[in-house]
């Protein structure tokens, strides 16, 4: 920080000895900063409950106050607020280590020279600006509904969205996990283009889509001559993804014995196409995927331990939409208005039934099937609104899915909250009660549909009865 920038930081020096509060006071104010004093622990409670302090400087010895006690004042009544200790020989080790534990920045020991406090301070309030950032960039993204075209605003695609902001910027590699139509794609998308290298290539390559017999040749390049048909150099994928970044889409079907080249390529950072002697430098950020459970897969000699070790540096786990319901209707208004002005249709919305038609529905497909049934809903619809019979589920639903529980006549003004816990009792009342069977039915784990019980207060020795 320049000096001019330091006019708006707030120093709280606190010291009971007169020489060493002005000696601080006045190097700080040449260093442009603000500073106030207080000679007692009680004088400083007072200035600092007053005033807003960005650093406190405290000596752990008061007349009239512990140090400690002031210190876990202060980061009580403003955590924000960053606090340097500063103990004397005679307080010891001890004391600077409980100063650490109420939340003190650093502790420096008496006596010391202004040139070695100086850097202290200077990172003390790096990272109080750090995590103010942090801070506010939580509450942006706890109401963001969409962010880089992936739609959602349930916890756990927050979450998702803060993993993404926090790892964007680095090189490491980043796993993505979840089934087939949950948006890894979209989020891969969002690591790249959030990131340093979002103006370089970014190469995407589905491995269960490539003959096994090419994929080396399409990932590493081949020199001319190397095999049959190859009658010039060619440049891998890993070569055009050069500074930028490159996708392996469903990593687990790359054959096993082109894992360790692959490998290899991570850690040595460098390649050599098939048929060539020469090696050359790579410069690319991996990001992959996976619909697959990486234990499974590694279980099944599918994916080898030492590649998964070294793609998972990040591994983001993408939720089915089954487990984020809250995010359907945004879902359902995102695609209405998307192929409402692709296919110039005059649809103004969803009808309550037909949502709780969507809500019903288990989504085996997940946010994919999703799209495809609004897709088709628009194309059908023969009125202003989507309607149940615009949509491809039967009037009961298929047999043995959760559709089936919300054949009913549901009072208006439900919330997703009533229907959900009305599927979820009437599921279990098909069950007789056997809480593995409805989870199978609704398509999720049951520790998940335990919590989900305990939530809407479900009595299953009453449902058993019935």
């Amino acid at each position: 920080m320049t000096k001019t920038k330091n006019r708006d930081i707030r120093v709280l020096v606190v010291d009971d000895e007169p020489m060493m509060s002005d000696s601080l006071r006045q190097h700080l104010t040449e260093e442009g900063y603000t500073v106030d004093t207080a000679a007692s622990g009680a004088e400083a409670i007072d200035l600092f409950d007053g005033g807003a302090y960005h650093l406190a400087i405290c000596d752990l010895h008061l007349p009239d106050l512990d140090g400690l006690t002031l210190l876990r004042h202060m980061k009580d009544a403003k955590p924000a607020t960053e606090v340097i200790v500063i103990t004397g020989y005679d307080l010891g080790v001890p004391a600077a280590v409980e100063a650490m534990k109420a939340g003190a920045f650093y502790f420096v020991e008496k006596p010391f020279e202004f040139e070695e406090l100086l850097p202290l301070i200077e990172k003390a309030l790096e990272r109080r600006e750090l995590v103010a950032e942090t801070a506010n960039m939580r509450r942006q993204l706890s109401t963001r509904a969409e962010y880089f075209n992936i739609i959602g605003s349930s916890k756990q695609m927050q979450m998702i969205y803060e993993m993404i902001e926090s790892v964007a910027k680095s090189d490491a590699n980043v796993l993505i996990v979840g089934e087939s139509g949950t948006g890894k794609e979209l989020i891969a998308n969002a690591v790249h283009y959030n990131s340093l290298r979002a103006k370089k290539p970014f190469v995407k390559v589905n491995c269960a889509a490539l003959p096994r017999e090419l994929i080396e040749s399409e990932l590493f390049g081949h020199a001319k001559g190397a095999f049959t048909g190859a009658h010039a150099d060619k440049e891998g994928l890993v070569q055009h993804a050069a500074g930028g970044s490159l996708m392996l889409d469903e990593i687990a079907e790359m054959p096993v014995e082109l894992q360790p080249k692959l490998l290899r390529v991570l850690q040595e950072r460098t390649c050599r196409k098939i048929g060539s002697e020469k090696s050359y430098p790579v410069d690319f950020r991996l990001i992959t995927s996976t619909n697959r459970l990486p234990a499974d897969a590694i279980r099944d000699g599918l994916l080898r331990d030492d590649l998964f070790y070294r793609i998972s540096t990040i591994t983001i786990h993408v939720p089915p939409l089954r487990e984020r319901m809250e995010d359907i209707q945004l879902l359902t208004d995102h695609f209405l208005k998307l192929y409402a002005e692709k296919y110039q249709r005059a649809i103004a919305g969803v009808s309550q039934s037909a949502y709780q038609r969507l809500f019903g529905h288990p989504w085996p497909g997940n946010v994919r099937e999703l799209q495809n049934v609004i897709e088709r809903a628009v194309l059908l619809a023969k009125g202003e609104r989507i309607e149940p019979l615009d949509l491809p589920f039967d009037n009961g639903g298929p047999a043995g899915s959760a559709t089936t529980a919300l054949s009913w006549d549901v009072p208006p003004n439900m919330t997703l909250e009533d229907i959900e816990k009305v599927v979820i009792e009437r599921t279990l009342q098909r069950t007789g009660g056997n809480k593995q069977k409805a989870a199978n039915l609704l398509g999720i784990y049951r520790p998940r549909l335990y919590s989900k019980i305990k939530k809407y207060k479900i009595g299953i020795e009453t449902i058993s009865q019935n």
